[in-house]
Parts: C-alpha cells; sequence; structure tokens
C-alpha cells in the first residue's frame, strides 16, 4: 500500500520533472528522509514549479518565501507585536512555519537572514523573543540557489550548506521533453491544482519504515571509510561532518526504501554519494585553481575505497 501511495507520488512529480526522473526521486528520497533540499541552478529550468507540485502531492501546507537583499529575519520567521486594546503582545508567525517552504533564490538575501533558517532546519523551531515555537510535522525546506557567479548573491556559509540532506542540480531537460513542454506551452500554462497522493498517516508510516531499513556492519564500516578519507584528503580544507555521515546513511536508507528493497548496500550509498557529500566539503585553494571541485572529490574518494567484501583494485 505504501509502495503504492509512493508511485503515485513519483508520478505526479514526472509530470512536471521535464524528464528529469532522478530529480522527481531524490525529491523523494529527502521527504522519506526527513531532509532538506538545495537545488542549484540557472533560473528557468522548473526549480519552483517542482517544489510546488510536490507541496501539492503531499498535501500539506506550503509557503513561499523570495530572498531579496533587503528581505529581514523576521520576514522569516515572524515577529510579535503589541496590541494595545488587549494590552499583550501577540506571535504573527512567518512564513518558515509551514510544512514545505520554498526558499526562492536562497543566496540572494544577506547572511543574516539566511542564518535565521538555521534554527529551523536543525531543531524544527524558531525562537521569536525569547519563545519557542515549534515547527509542525512533515517540515522540509527547499531551497533554490543561482550560480554564484551571477551579480548580487552571497555565498552560502559551511554551517548552512551542512544543514541541507541534497544539493542537486537539475540541468536543461533532453530535447524531447523540452520539445513536449513547447508543444504544450507549458512556459504560459499553470499546471492544475492536484489532490493529495499520499494521506497524513501513510507519510509517518513511509518515513518511519524507510529509516528502518537495515544497515549491515560491513555497509556502515565502508561509509565511515569514505567520510573519513575525506577527512585526510590533501586537497580539503573541510571534509564530511559526522553530521553528513548521518545524513548519507539516512539517504541511503531512504532510497532503498523507495525503490522497494530490505536492506542498504553499498551501491545505494554510492549513487546517492555526491548528492549528500559533495556540498559539504570545503575545497583549498589551490585544488580548487586545478579545477577539482567537491563532486570529483567525492568520485576519487569513492574509487579508492575498497567494497566492503571485495580487494583493493578489484
Amino acid at each position: 500500500m505504501l509502495q503504492g501511495a509512493l508511485s503515485s507520488l513519483r508520478a505526479s512529480l514526472s509530470e512536471v520533472a521535464w524528464g528529469r526522473e532522478r530529480i522527481a526521486e531524490r525529491l523523494l528520497v529527502a521527504v522519506l528522509a526527513e531532509g532538506h533540499v538545495l537545488i542549484e541552478d540557472v533560473p528557468g529550468v522548473g526549480k519552483s514549479s517542482l517544489v510546488t507540485r510536490l507541496a501539492q502531492a503531499l498535501g500539506v501546507t506550503f509557503q513561499r518565501i523570495q530572498c531579496t537583499p533587503d528581505l529581514l529575519p523576521s520576514d522569516v520567521t515572524g515577529y510579535t507585536y503589541y496590541e494595545p486594546q488587549a494590552q499583550t503582545f501577540t506571535f504573527r508567525p512567518g512564513p518558515v512555519l509551514a510544512n514545505l517552504v520554498l526558499v526562492d533564490e536562497l543566496n540572494r538575501t544577506s547572511p543574516k537572514t539566511q542564518a535565521s533558517l538555521l534554527e529551523a532546519m536543525e531543531e524544527r523551531q524558531v525562537t521569536v523573543d525569547g519563545v519557542r515555537h515549534p515547527l509542525p510535522w512533515p517540515f522540509m525546506v527547499l531551497a533554490t540557489e543561482n550560480p554564484i557567479e551571477f551579480e548580487g548573491t552571497f555565498p552560502l556559509p559551511e554551517a548552512q550548506l551542512d544543514r541541507f540532506l541534497l544539493r542537486l542540480h537539475l540541468g536543461y531537460p533532453d530535447a524531447g521533453a523540452e520539445l513536449a513542454v513547447l508543444r504544450a506551452e507549458g512556459f504560459r500554462q499553470k499546471a492544475p491544482e492536484l489532490q493529495p497522493r499520499i494521506a497524513p498517516e501513510e507519510l509517518r508510516e513511509a518515513t518511519a519504515a524507510a529509516q528502518a531499513v537495515p544497515v549491515g556492519e560491513p555497509v556502515a564500516q565502508y561509509a565511515l571509510q569514505v567520510v573519513q578519507a575525506t577527512r585526510a584528503h590533501p586537497s580539503l580544507s573541510l571534509g564530511v561532518s559526522p553530521r553528513g555521515a548521518i545524513a548519507w546513511v539516512r539517504a541511503a536508507r531512504a532510497l532503498a526504501f523507495l525503490r522497494d528493497e530490505t536492506y542498504v548496500a553499498p551501491d545505494h550509498l554510492r549513487e546517492i554519494a555526491a548528492d549528500v557529500l559533495a556540498h559539504r566539503l570545503v575545497v583549498r585553494a589551490d585544488a580548487a585553481m586545478r579545477g577539482v571541485t567537491g563532486t570529483s572529490l567525492v568520485q576519487e574518494v569513492l574509487a579508492r575505497t575498497p567494497l566492503p567484501g571485495f580487494a583493493p583494485g578489484r
């Protein structure tokens, strides 16, 4: 029953994914792992449409924050105001107090406003004027980011990046998918409202079941070896954190469950490694000048780390 609901979710996302099935699957991985997603790409490739469709398919409350240089932290978290008639202070919730929050063009707002999301993303609460306000379940931030070489952007700090489970790159759709969009005038027509594809109790059951997928000791040791190798790599000034290691295993569990498999295999970890780990690495300046990237380093470390039960080089 759960797999049927997840298949329906995947199909509804595929309708607006423009042929990029891997991206639709990764979003569902994030849902099952209860993680946040950073989508980096140029404008106009369907980032916002995909996130809006996900909210509709899940049947959850949805808010959108359009980031600008003058956006204030209180515009995100909310604020308290004084009511003279009642002589009390009242909290006005910000848009972050929703189930699914689209933070559009996150790197176009100031570091101070970016930081206002940290507590929400990690602790599932916001603190305003000393009062904690819990966030609803499920809670998920899907942020979009324009490439850093575009004017008017602020780089995201490492602490912010480390709180995103996945960092995805949509890329352009293939010619066939884009031609179908053009024939349907998809750029001009608003997608119809979608009925929820999964009930709230089914979503809770699915997230719990996904994180109960077994991870054998050899597979866990393999993940640890990869993580430790990033911390000792000479081209990196910062390797994968313990939070990143936990996130990697959670994502692999979710991927295995989504594919209706009964345990986490090394292939699950390897397939999703770049999406989970690459944005957590800080490449040394001299290595970056040679063209080294976080993604290339993840692939290098994976290639050098022997699989469980295999001798090096095999």
